[in-house]
């Protein structure tokens, strides 16, 4: 009998939870999703229910297994990616969740986090973490628990308690509580986890009072955390990845090397640029955070996120009912030859990297009499191509400025390509225009579940699946590359007169 060579990846995401299985090759053989509740007990508070979020994530790994014709002992590994920041903390002997899951849109700890700017923080928070202060982060999560649920920090100081992201919270439950772990690109997001020595920081633990106690162990992304408990899978099965979402997805897509980048193209966008071996925080508006590492050896990446990606196709549809389905947006704005000098900046709920401008609102310029619908949904379509190209000319901008090890030359090259993911990458004329502004080809993969792939990559890897990153570079296979077109001093116009549209978003 032969070695098992199937991968199983749990994709635990915001609002639903999925599980798909991976031959060898990397292809999907089976797929399973369920969707879970989202709990909003007040006005900008999103919490999950982290019995739902287990039960959910179990039932589709099962789910897969059975459409896929499999039994636990076909799978080499499973590895687990997961939405990031989410905070949990639960009982370490019984398992028990002492409050529900602190979601990473929820904004109730801002407060804390502006009383942490005040104080003059931000600069000693993002030498040490990459991160800017904002409650995005699982820092001021945690303590809010700690400091709001009855006997929990006294519980949390004895050792009683234990608090994870979501990778670790499944973890703990795949392994009946005998591993109590997490990987370093979902630490990197907690605010607590010092990019430069890869360790919790102290001082930083001090600074928010989070009791050492109750922080998980950190690996590298590919590693043997531990075994599943038999009777869950009908079989142990080796927990071999772990990586947040976008890190994740970076990994599926192959961008090992400093200066490979991706897009993913969701209800927002976020383009992350590997950076290589050494720490670099952002002059231009980006968040450093680590990258998915397959072994000890640091590697870190800057990202960007835009807030309103395919959710202004979504507003089309729903709110200017402009369009009858998503589907129809890119026929809709082929209809015209261009936007007319229509410029869209769907600043709903204000702008994200490189811009952070909370009070930004939406805007609609450059209107005229000839202006009809179909100008405007090719102007919204092209907002997220003008979003994604702001993001990176500054990580761009970064690259050219970080200095090597030895102080003499840059460490980074700029970006020759942008490869592609999340549902709107599908839209022809979308990822046209985005090569247009970028300068650079765009490239769409065959597989594009690139951030349940990454998972199952990092377990392949440290399962003996796969030997090298060598390897799973020639897995990586192109759908479509889209080759820029436009003269550069067309794409430099537009970019111009898009930066003069976010100012008038922001005045």
């Amino acid at each position: 009998m032969s070695d098992p060579q199937f991968l199983l990846a749990l994709d635990q995401g915001t609002s639903s939870s999925r599980s798909i299985v991976f031959d060898q090759h990397g292809h999907v053989v089976a797929m399973a999703q369920r969707e879970f509740r989202q709990i909003f007990p007040r006005p900008g508070w999103v919490e999950h229910d982290p019995q739902e979020i287990w039960t959910s994530q179990l039932a589709t790994a099962r789910e897969a297994l059975e459409r896929a014709q499999l039994e636990a002992g076909d799978l080499a590994g499973l590895g687990i990616t997961n939405q990031r920041e989410t905070t949990l903390v639960w009982n370490r002997s019984t398992g028990e969740p002492v409050y529900n899951a602190i979601v990473w849109q929820d904004r109730r700890a801002e407060p804390v986090c502006a009383t942490l700017r005040e104080r003059g923080l931000a600069g000693t928070v993002r030498d040490k973490t990459g991160l800017i202060i904002d409650a995005y982060f699982s820092a001021t999560k945690l303590q809010w628990i700690l400091d709001h649920v009855p006997g929990a920090r006294a519980a949390a100081e004895r050792g009683e308690l234990a608090f994870g992201t979501v990778d670790t919270w499944l973890t703990w439950r795949l392994t009946g509580g005998r591993v109590h772990a997490t990987d370093v690109s979902n630490a990197s997001r907690t605010m607590l986890f010092n990019l430069r020595t890869n360790q919790w920081d102290e001082e930083l633990l001090a600074l928010l009072g989070i009791p050492r106690e109750v922080l998980p162990e950190v690996h590298p992304s590919s590693h043997l955390y531990g075994h599943t408990d038999a009777a869950l899978l009908g079989g142990a099965v080796a927990v071999g990845g772990i990586a947040g979402d976008q890190q994740s997805a970076l990994f599926g897509q192959a961008c090992f090397r400093a200066g490979m980048a991706k897009n993913t193209y969701g209800t927002g966008c976020f383009m992350l640029m590997h950076t290589g071996s050494h720490f670099h925080t952002s002059a231009n508006g980006l968040i450093t955070t680590s990258a998915a590492r397959p072994d000890a050896k640091p590697e870190y990446a800057l990202e960007g996120s835009v807030f309103i990606g395919g959710a202004v196709v979504q507003w089309l549809r729903d709110g200017l009912r402009a369009i009858s389905g998503s589907s129809a947006v890119q026929g809709l704005a082929e209809s015209v030859p261009d936007s007319g000098g229509v410029m869209f900046v769907p600043a709903f709920t204000g702008l994200g990297a490189p811009y952070w401008k909370p009070e930004a609102r939406g805007a609609i310029v450059g209107l005229s009499r000839g202006t009809t619908v179909a100008h405007i949904a090719r102007a919204a379509l092209e907002s997220i191509a003008f979003q994604s190209a702001a993001l990176l000319q500054a990580m761009s901008r970064d690259a050219a400025a970080a200095p090597a090890p030895c102080g003499d030359t840059p460490a980074l090259a700029g970006v020759e390509e942008l490869r592609v993911d999340g549902g709107a990458c599908v839209n022809d004329l979308l990822m046209q225009f985005q090569a247009d502004l970028l300068g650079i080809p765009v490239l769409r993969p065959r597989v594009t579940e690139t951030t349940a792939l990454g998972a199952a990559y990092l377990a392949g890897l440290s399962c003996g699946v796969y030997r090298s990153l060598e390897e799973l570079a020639t897995h990586w296979q192109t759908e479509r590359t889209f080759h820029p077109t436009m003269p550069r001093e067309r794409a430099a116009e537009l970019m111009q007169s898009w930066e003069h549209a976010v100012a008038q978003a922001t005045l």
